[in-house]
C-alpha cells in the first residue's frame, strides 16, 4: 500500500525529497503535482521509497528526530519497538518511516479523484473498483475522517514478469500478469539467491539455474520440466533468436542445447563464461582467459573454428558480460564486488567507454534495455547507517546517467520490461533478510510501483 506524509510548516517538495533520498521527480509525479509545485499545510503526499533509516547523534531525542522528519513520535517507537524511558543512544540506527500507510479522506474527495490523483490507473483510467478491493467493506459513498488503504496499480504493458521465490517451506516460480496483476505458481527445485532464470524470446519458456547448477527448461503453458546438465553456480544462459537452442558454458567446454529435439553440439574451450548468440545466430560472444591469463572477450564461429580475440584488456576480470541485443555493444563490469565499475564496447569501432555510475563505484546487474538504447543497472550507496540500491540508467555511452529509484538493499537484479519501457527490481531487505518485495518503475512516469510482497525474492526475469 502508498505511505502518506503530511505536509508540515515550511516544507517543500525539494526538502523533503532531500530528507528522504527521493529523487524529487519521482515524489512529483507520484502525486501528480503542477508546476510550480507549491504544496500547503496538512497536504498528504504519496511517498516513492526513500531512505528510512538515521544514525542516532549525540544529543538526539525521539522528539527531536520527530520533529525533524515530520513523522510522529508514535509511528517511531512503533517503527523501533522502543518502549519507555524511550532511551536511544548515539550511534544508533533507526528506522524513520515516510509516513502512514493510509489516507485520510478530505472534504471534497471522490473515489475517482483520490484513485486520479495518486496513480491508481488501470487500462488508462482511474480504478475506484481497486482502491474498494484494498478496503474490505469500503463503498463508493466515503466522508471526511475515514481512513483508507491506496493500493498500488498493476503497472501494465507487455509480457510477464517471472520471479523466483520462497515461502520459507518451499521454492516456487511465480508467473505476474503486468496488465491485470494476476499470479500464477509452480513448484520448484533447488530455489534460491543463487538461482538465475532466463526467459526465452518468445516467452514460452523458461531456463533455470538452480542452487547446485542443475539446468531446467520449463514448459510454460504445460508447467513441464526437463533437466539439462550441471554448471557451476551462479551460471548463465542465453537463448538463440529461435527460442529453440540455449548456450552455456561449464567451464571446460561450450554446450548448444536445442531443447525442441534435445540433440548438442559442443566446442571445447576452456574456462569460458557469459556465452551468448550475436543475433546473426552464427556467432558468440564469451569471456575466456587468454595465454597471460588476463580476462577478455572473444567472438567465435559456431563450429569453435574462427575465435577473435575482442578486448585487449590488462587489468581485472570482465564480469556481467551483456552483448546488446542488436549486437552492436558488449557491457561488462571490473576488477570485482568491492570496486565494480560499468564499461561498453563498440564492437565496429573497438572504442570503449566507462559509464559514470554511482558514488562509491558498486555498481552491480547492468543489463541492456531489449531495444539496445539504455543499460539499467543497481548502484550500492551506504547512507545513514545501511546499504540502499540505487536503481540507475544511462545511455549506451553514459550520457544522461541518473538514480530513477531506490531500493533497500545491498544490490538487486533488475529486468527490463520487453517494451524497454519498464523496470522491475528487488527490495524490501531488513537488515539480514534477502528482498521481500518486487517493485516496477516507468522510465518515463517514474513512479514506483509495489507489484509483489510477502516472500523472499531471489530472482526475477521480464
Amino acid at each position: 500500500m502508498q505511505v502518506f506524509y503530511t505536509v508540515r510548516f515550511g516544507d517543500t517538495i525539494s526538502s523533503i525529497a532531500k530528507r528522504f533520498n527521493i529523487p524529487i521527480i519521482s515524489l512529483i509525479n507520484a502525486n501528480n503535482l503542477k508546476a510550480p509545485y507549491k504544496i500547503y499545510i496538512g497536504q498528504q503526499l504519496s511517498m516513492p521509497p526513500g531512505v528510512t533509516t538515521y544514525v542516532v547523534k549525540p544529543g538526539d531525542s525521539i522528539y527531536a528526530i520527530s520533529t525533524r522528519y515530520g513523522i510522529p513520535i508514535r509511528i517511531i517507537l512503533k517503527a523501533n519497538t522502543i518502549e519507555e524511558p524511550y532511551t536511544i543512544m548515539p550511534g544508533q540506527i533507526l528506522n524513520i518511516p515516510q509516513g502512514v500507510p493510509f489516507y485520510v479522506v478530505n472534504p471534497g474527495d471522490s473515489l475517482y479523484k483520490i484513485a486520479a490523483r495518486y496513480n491508481v490507473i488501470v487500462n488508462g483510467q482511474p480504478s475506484a473498483e481497486l482502491i474498494i478491493k484494498a478496503n474490505p467493506g469500503l463503498t463508493a459513498s466515503i466522508r471526511p475522517g475515514m481512513t483508507i488503504s491506496i493500493p498500488y496499480p498493476p503497472p501494465g504493458g507487455k509480457g510477464r514478469l517471472a520471479a523466483v521465490l520462497s515461502d520459507d517451506i518451499n521454492s516456487y516460480l511465480m508467473f505476474y500478469d503486468t496488465t491485470t496483476g494476476q499470479r500464477d505458481t509452480m513448484l520448484l527445485d533447488e530455489g534460491s539467491e543463487t538461482s538465475r532464470i532466463f526467459w526465452a524470446p518468445n516467452r514460452s519458456k523458461i531456463a533455470h539455474i538452480g542452487s547446485s547448477g542443475v539446468i531446467s527448461i520449463i514448459d510454460v503453458p504445460t508447467k513441464r520440466v526437463s533437466k539439462v546438465d550441471k554448471i557451476p553456480v551462479p551460471g548463465f544462459i542465453d537463448w538463440s533468436s529461435d527460442s529453440q537452442t540455449i548456450v552455456y558454458s561449464n567451464g571446460k567446454l561450450i554446450r548448444m542445447y536445442n531443447v525442441t529435439n534435445y540433440t548438442s553440439t559442443t566446442i571445447y574451450r576452456v574456462g569460458t563464461s557469459y556465452v551468448q548468440w550475436f543475433p546473426n545466430s552464427n556467432e558468440l560472444l564469451y569471456e575466456a582467459k587468454d595465454s597471460s591469463n588476463t580476462s577478455q572477450l572473444y567472438k567465435n564461429s559456431l563450429d569453435g573454428s574462427n575465435e577473435i580475440q575482442i578486448t585487449k584488456n590488462a587489468n581485472g576480470n570482465l564480469n556481467e558480460v551483456r552483448l546488446s541485443p542488436n549486437g552492436n555493444y558488449v557491457l561488462y563490469t571490473t576488477p570485482g564486488v568491492s570496486i565494480s565499475e560499468i564499461y561498453t564496447i563498440e564492437l565496429a569501432t573497438g572504442n570503449i567507454y566507462k559509464i559514470p555510475g554511482g558514488p562509491e563505484a558498486k555498481n552491480y546487474y547492468p543489463i541492456w534495455s531489449p531495444d539496445s538504447t539504455k543499460i539499467a543497472y543497481s548502484s550500492t550507496q551506504f547512507i545513514n547507517g545501511k546499504y540502499y540500491s540505487l536503481i540507475r540508467v544511462t545511455g549506451l555511452k553514459g550520457e544522461a546517467d541518473s538514480t530513477i529509484a531506490i531500493g533497500s538493499c545491498f544490490a538487486t537484479p533488475l529486468a527490463w520490461s520487453p517494451d524497454s519501457r519498464k523496470i522491475a527490481y528487488l527490495s524490501g531487505c531488513r537488515q539480514e533478510y534477502k528482498p521481500v518485495e518486487v517493485w516496477s518503475i516507468d522510465i518515463d512516469k517514474l513512479v514506483p510501483i509495489n507489484i509483489l510482497s510477502g516472500f523472499t525474492f531471489y530472482s526475477i526475469d521480464w
